[in-house]
C-alpha cells in the first residue's frame, strides 16, 4: 500500500498548517529530507531538568512535569531518527529508575502531574506497583537503541512476568507489550508470548478485521465510539511479532481502510477520545504521522 504523491502532498499542507512543530519536523525529516538535528531540536523542547520528558510531549498529559507516557513519546521519536545515544539513554533511564516501584515497573500516570490538567483517563494509582503501560514499551525501545543500563534488568524481569501472567487486558497493553517483545533478546520466548495475545486478541475480538462489519470487533471498556483496532494498529511493521496473527486479506482490508480515512484538510483523526478542544489538532497530527509511516512501511507488501 504505498502511497501516492497526491495523498502525501495533502498530508503535507495540513501538517504544515495544524501540526506542532515537532510533528513536522518528523514529516519532513521522514518524507522530504532526512534533518534528524531539526527533529532533535524540537524535542528539546518538551525535555525536563531530571531527565525525563514533560509539557504535554504526550497531549494528553498537560503542564511541565515529567511523565513516564512523555517519555515514551520521546523514545519512540529518538528511535525513529536513530539519535538514542547511550549518553541520552542513560539519562533517560536514570530518570525511569528514579521513579520504579519495587516490582520493577514504572507507573502509568506519576503521582507529579496531581495539580496539572489531564484526560480523565491519566489517574494516579496510589497504589506502589508497575504497569505495562507504558514500561513494556519503554524496555522495548531502549532495548531498539541499543541502551544498556542497570535499571534494564529488573524493568525487563517486570515485563517478562506480567506478561507471560497476563490475561484480563484491553488493546493499548497488548500494543505496549508487543513493543517489548519485538525487541526481546530471547527471540524464542518472545514469539511464543507473542502467539499466545493474538490468540486472545482475537478471542476477546480486540481487532476490526473487516472495516465495513464494525459489529464483529468489541470495544473495550471506556474506549470511544468508533475506538476499533485494526491489524496495523498492532503490526504498524510488516516485521512485527504481530503481523502473523493476521492474514495478507486481513491486513490489506485494514490498510485500505487506513488510506482511506484521510479526511478532506489531508489529515487523519485520532480515534480515542478528546477531552478538550486544545488536544484535538495536536493529536491529528500524531495520528496523521502515524497513518504515513504505516503505509509507508507496508508500501512494498
Amino acid at each position: 500500500m504505498s502511497i501516492a504523491p497526491a495523498r502525501l502532498d495533502h498530508a503535507a499542507r495540513f501538517l504544515a498548517a495544524t501540526a506542532r512543530v515537532l510533528e513536522y519536523r518528523r514529516f519532513q525529516h521522514l518524507f522530504l529530507s532526512p534533518d534528524p538535528d531539526g527533529v532533535l531540536a524540537a524535542l528539546s523542547a518538551y525535555a525536563t531538568q531530571d531527565g525525563g520528558y514533560g509539557y504535554a510531549l504526550e497531549p494528553d498529559g498537560r503542564g511541565p512535569a515529567s511523565q513516564p507516557l512523555h517519555v515514551d513519546l520521546a523514545l519512540r521519536v529518538l528511535v525513529e531518527v536513530d539519535r538514542l545515544t547511550e549518553q541520552t539513554g542513560a539519562r533517560i533511564a536514570d530518570y525511569l529508575a528514579s521513579i520504579s516501584h519495587a516490582d520493577g515497573g514504572v507507573p502509568a500516570v506519576h503521582p507529579s502531574i496531581a495539580d496539572h490538567p489531564r484526560a480523565p483517563w491519566w489517574v494516579v494509582d496510589d497504589a506502589a506497583r508497575g504497569s505495562l503501560i507504558p514500561t513494556a514499551s519503554l524496555v522495548g525501545l531502549l532495548r531498539a537503541g541499543g541502551v544498556e543500563h542497570p535499571w534494564l534488568n529488573a524493568a525487563t524481569e517486570f515485563c517478562w512476568t506480567r506478561i507471560e501472567k497476563l490475561t484480563d487486558t484491553h488493546p493499548y497493553e497488548i500494543i505496549n507489550c508487543l513493543i517489548f517483545l519485538d525487541n526481546a533478546d530471547d527471540r524464542a520466548r518472545a514469539a511464543a508470548q507473542a502467539k499466545r495475545l493474538g490468540e486472545l486478541v482475537r478471542a476477546r475480538r480486540f481487532v476490526l478485521l473487516d472495516p465495513s462489519r464494525p459489529q464483529d470487533a468489541q470495544l473495550a471498556p471506556g474506549y470511544a465510539p468508533g475506538e476499533f483496532m485494526f491489524p496495523h494498529d498492532y503490526a504498524p511493521r510488516p516485521d512485527s511479532l504481530a503481523s502473523k496473527w493476521f492474514s495478507a486479506e486481513e491486513r490489506r482490508l485494514g490498510l485500505a481502510h487506513l488510506a482511506q480515512s484521510q479526511a478532506e484538510d489531508g489529515g487523519w483523526s485520532a480515534r480515542s477520545l478528546m477531552w478538550t478542544p486544545a488536544v484535538v489538532s495536536e493529536w491529528r497530527g500524531l495520528a496523521t504521522l502515524q497513518a504515513l509511516t504505516t503505509l509507508e512501511a507496508f508500501a512494498d507488501h
